[in-house]
């Protein structure tokens, strides 16, 4: 299982999936806004939470279609699905390859990037916290997704289609806790929920992937 995870790894720096795409594409987004809404410092705190947590999703939508595309290619898909190892748990280090490549260095340049838009300090805490739950979700989901669209000759737009719907709950959630925690109030509850789609997300969904790959692979 380590030796696959650190294969997906270094396919997914190799295919130019890795840190440099996701973060540079969440700075541009981040510094875009202030130039699209004008000098208004107090408009860019209120708005901060969400632009944030819009730019770490769509960054994250970026490389899903490499998540099973480069194994479809060189023909080592087939071999995973008979490998010993059950198909649910590569599709899950699979999930978390893109994780550690494209969630986790979004969680850890949030910080940095709110200080762009004037994010209260107050909502730093809650928007580390809501992005360090949220972004496994998106990843799962993402490799749901791709495991729909294997195959497809140019489905990164069909990918895109039928992702960012399940993306609508942990948007909402997220974005909600981190600006409950700037403007002062109790976040919990969102955070819980956004927890609650996350533990669902990774119980579930790795399952309903395995068997849309046997599908296919058929």
């Amino acid at each position: 299982m380590i030796a696959l995870l650190v294969r997906d790894l270094r396919l997914a720096m190799r295919a130019g999936g890795g840190f440099g795409l996701g973060l540079s594409f969440f700075l541009i987004v981040v510094v875009l806004v202030p130039f699209a809404v004008g000098p208004r410092p107090d408009l860019h705190a209120s708005i901060a939470a969400g632009i944030l947590w819009l730019g770490a999703l769509l960054a994250c939508l970026l490389s899903l279609d490499r998540i099973f595309a480069l194994d479809w290619e060189d023909g080592s898909l087939d071999l995973l699905v008979t490998a010993p190892l059950p198909l649910e748990g590569v599709v899950s280090l699979k999930a978390l390859a893109h994780w550690l490549t494209t969630g986790l260095p979004l969680v850890l340049a949030a910080p940095v990037l709110a200080v762009l838009l004037n994010l209260p300090t107050a909502g730093v805490v809650p928007l580390i916290g809501s992005l360090a739950l949220g972004t496994p979700a998106l990843s799962v989901i993402g490799t749901f997704g791709a495991a729909l669209t294997v195959g497809i000759k140019r489905g990164g737009l069909l990918l895109s289609l039928l992702v960012l719907p399940l993306y609508v709950p942990v948007l909402i959630f997220g974005a909600e806790a981190a600006r409950r925690g700037a403007e002062g109030q109790d976040y919990m509850t969102p955070l819980m929920m956004l927890a609650g789609i996350t533990c669902g997300t990774i119980a579930l969904l790795p399952f309903a992937s395995a068997a849309v790959l046997r599908v296919t692979l058929r």
